[in-house]
């Protein structure tokens, strides 16, 4: 009996497997595909939303396909990039003539200026730059003599709709005895290409030619040969310019608002998906992100409906006053990759916070950027809060001080934006003598530290903060004099006795810039230390050069009227070791 409930059991269990595999396996894997087959030969419709009306609509599907910046393919793209850079392969060794630079050495960098033809218009930016190099150490009249030559043809505008476009440049360059298919020139540009897509094209063929340009393309930025320089605007100063605003560091270095932007939102384009976005940001608290769509003729034709509140709360604050309370300061990309807020953050001491991917920053081939400013990501918009508050007060201190010692010493006028090509142009002509990173982001900046009297660090006492070297204990006294010696009682008699009492002073040299002969040595007074005479060459500046008898780190210069004290030399010797 027993035995008989088992097989029963065994049988009842058997025929639901064999059902549930049929109803469960079979026949569903036969309805999955007939719904699939449906689902596929069935259209679905976009949703209905129920808040439609809430949600931003950027574009219309037909405006996406007749927008002619949008509709090019990368392949165009790539096709009209290498029709404006047909020689983007130019390096120095392959598209520059060094010997017409080294016929005299490091003398031979010289640059040559095209004269500008009698109806040509030149803008006020261009004249600076043309005005800088002309008064440069570098400036030669003769085009035999050049090494550079720079052309005459306004070449900073090449939008089409400006003003300050210049037609037919190709025509006139291609006429030139000099151009060589633009080898060993220099093009300056601040903006290229026109709406709606804004390319690099500069409406000429540059051939190889150096480009030193604004929103530069890494893409296309040629290293090691092309220079990419700041935008400026035409009211930016020749000579000087204005300090840095950082009068004093402040601990903690945290100003009254985190982050700050204030400028036009595009509301179609290039350059409208980063600032369209630039309100979600914005807290009106410690973040501070205003735009407004009140700018250009039409802009009441494409206004959108945030745009009557963006320009309320656009005026609602001052930019001026932005600008010197803000710790980091938004810098988007616009039309074009640079702006001129970039100059104007580096100069208010406020960090950076670049957010346009791909370009190439100015004068990038010698300034370590990381160390003034904050790189992100136009796709990571969202993120910058967070990353700005994570840094640390210490990297906020360094990177405000960069901005500063950046901004003195290659940004605050043209004169320096200019030296400072010629001087990356220089040294890649003679890179055996040339300055390294180190000179270049250190304080005084490169411009000041001349190669020809030496590459080496330690020789430069402004490094030996930096280096860890300890300075010489002693100095050289250099006495400028003019006045023939007829008497022992002149002011020069006092001062060599007063100087040569010093306990530092190593020896004295007298820079003879007198019409008369310098006297024989006995007729100068007995010293404990060497008296060397010299030619000044009848020179002022004679005392700044590095004389050969100068054998100390530390130099005291001196007019021979100078009066002084022992104690006061000594004193002064001693600030100097503390600040070398």
């Amino acid at each position: 009996m027993q035995a008989r409930k088992k097989y029963v059991l065994l049988g009842l269990c058997a025929c639901c497997w064999l059902v549930l595999f049929y109803w469960g396996g079979g026949v569903q894997l036969r309805l999955l595909r007939l719904l699939t087959r449906q689902r596929g030969e069935v259209v679905r419709p976009w949703p209905n939303w129920t808040d439609r009306a809430f949600l931003p609509r950027y574009a219309h599907l037909d405006e996406l396909q007749t927008d002619p910046g949008l509709a090019e393919s990368p392949r165009q793209r790539r096709q009209a990039w290498s029709a404006i850079y047909k020689d983007s392969r130019c390096r120095m060794e392959t598209c520059f003539d060094f010997s017409r630079c080294r016929r005299r050495g490091r003398e031979g960098f010289r640059v040559y200026i095209y004269p500008s033809e009698k109806n040509d218009r030149v803008s006020e930016s261009y004249r600076k730059i043309l005005m800088s190099i002309g008064e440069s150490r570098y400036y030669t009249s003769d085009p035999r003599e050049a090494c550079l030559f720079v052309l005459g043809i306004d070449t900073l505008d090449r939008d089409q709709l400006s003003g300050q476009f210049v037609p037919n440049v190709d025509e006139r360059i291609r006429g030139y005895p000099l151009w060589n298919d633009g080898r060993n020139h220099l093009i300056f540009n601040l903006y290229s290409g026109t709406w709606p897509n804004y390319t690099e094209d500069l409406g000429f063929n540059i051939g190889q030619a150096i480009l030193a340009k604004a929103s530069l393309n890494a893409e296309h930025f040629r290293p090691g040969f092309d220079v990419s320089i700041p935008l400026f605007s035409k009211d930016h100063p020749q000579k000087g310019g204005e300090r840095g605003w950082l009068v004093r560091n402040t601990i903690p270095p945290r100003r009254k608002y985190l982050l700050m932007f204030k400028g036009k939102r595009y509301l179609t384009g290039i350059g409208s998906d980063t600032r369209n976005a630039l309100h979600h940001i914005h807290n009106g608290k410690d973040i501070v992100s205003l735009t407004t769509c009140r700018h250009g003729k039409d802009w009441e034709k494409h206004k959108d409906a945030r745009c009557d509140h963006d320009n309320l709360e656009y005026e609602r604050f001052d930019y001026q006053e932005l600008l010197h309370n803000s710790t980091f300061c938004l810098v988007p990309r616009g039309r074009r990759l640079g702006s001129f807020r970039f100059l104007e953050s580096l100069q208010a001491a406020c960090i950076p916070v670049l957010l346009s991917n791909g370009w190439e920053l100015p004068f990038s081939d010698v300034i370590q950027w990381n160390q003034a400013v904050i790189e992100g990501d136009e796709r990571l918009l969202l993120q910058v809060p967070s990353t700005v508050r994570a840094v640390g007060n210490e990297r906020v201190l360094a990177l405000r001080q960069r901005t500063q010692m950046l901004w003195e010493a290659y940004f605050s006028s043209v004169d320096k934006i200019v030296l400072t090509t010629l001087e990356i142009i220089k040294d890649r002509v003679f890179s055996h003598i040339s300055r390294n990173k180190y000179m270049w982001n250190s304080l005084p900046g490169g411009l000041l530290v001349l190669p020809e009297y030496s590459t080496h660090l330690a020789h430069f006492p402004f490094y030996y903060l930096g280096l860890g070297v300890s300075p010489g204990q002693e100095f050289t006294a250099v006495i400028h004099a003019v006045t023939p010696l007829v008497s022992q009682s002149q002011p020069i008699m006092k001062l060599l006795q007063v100087v040569s009492k010093s306990k530092y002073c190593s020896q004295i040299i007298i820079l003879w810039n007198s019409e008369k002969p310098p006297p024989n040595r006995s007729k100068w007074p007995p010293m404990p230390v060497p008296l060397t005479v010299t030619d000044g060459r009848r020179k002022t500046t004679s005392r700044f050069l590095p004389h050969v008898a100068i054998e100390t780190e530390a130099v005291l210069s001196l007019d021979e009227d100078t009066v002084l004290l022992t104690s006061e030399v000594n004193f002064a010797f001693l600030v100097w070791l503390e600040l070398p």
